[in-house]
């Protein structure tokens, strides 16, 4: 992923709470001397360091990690396609403008440790539903005890994070107020995510 100098996140605290925000994303894994890795899309929490998830016993992935543990949990969002005109402010030809999509987008990388024992899968889902769910109550895991077999957990150590925060911050203020105000006019789905991701870029330049 190519991430230039005015697109890297502001701090840790700015991925974490993107990725939290949205945890549903894509588990990647490579394998060894595939034609193409795998690819899972699957809801996940992330603690600290540590990506917790589970997955259906049939699904393809576990092969993959069996033959090589590193894989990649892609997250992407807040994405809001900005339209060529709207990057053109006071006498500046609209025609000229250059079109864009402002998104975030992070890439968890680690080493997959799968979780096969019973005792471990119901830890699993209670971390799952403890964050899914947390005012709702359930029986404990444990107490679904052989469809567990069902399923198999994964926990993944992270030890690389590469993070992209493309919201123009390549351009002065005046235009990235500008496509704010025009994202929040046309208020589409993930325009008000876009516009408070410059918001929050314009507010620590100004610090």
């Amino acid at each position: 992923m190519l991430i230039r100098e005015w697109d890297k996140p502001l701090d840790d605290d700015e991925w974490r709470r993107f990725v939290r925000s949205n945890a549903f994303g894509h588990l990647v894994a490579a394998g060894s001397n595939r034609s193409i890795p795998v690819v899972v899309p699957t809801q996940f929490v992330l603690l600290e360091d540590e990506v917790v998830l589970h997955l259906a016993r049939p699904n393809p992935i576990w092969s993959a990690i069996d033959e090589n543990e590193n894989v990649v949990l892609s997250v992407a969002g807040d994405w809001a396609y900005v339209p060529s005109a709207w990057k053109a402010i006071g006498d500046e030809d609209p025609l000229l403008g250059v079109p864009t999509t402002y998104y975030a987008a992070v890439q968890l990388i680690g080493a997959a440790r799968i979780v096969d024992d019973p005792h471990g899968i119901a830890a699993v889902l209670r971390t799952q539903l403890s964050d899914l769910q947390p005012d709702i109550e359930t029986v404990d895991p444990s107490e679904h005890g052989p469809r567990l077999r069902a399923i198999r957990g994964i926990r993944i150590e992270v030890r690389e994070v590469l993070a992209k925060f493309k919201f123009g911050s390549n351009v002065d203020e005046e235009h990235r107020i500008a496509v704010r105000e025009r994202l929040e006019q046309r208020n589409a789905p993930g325009d008000r995510a876009a516009a408070a991701h410059v918001t929050q870029r314009l507010t620590r330049s100004r610090s």
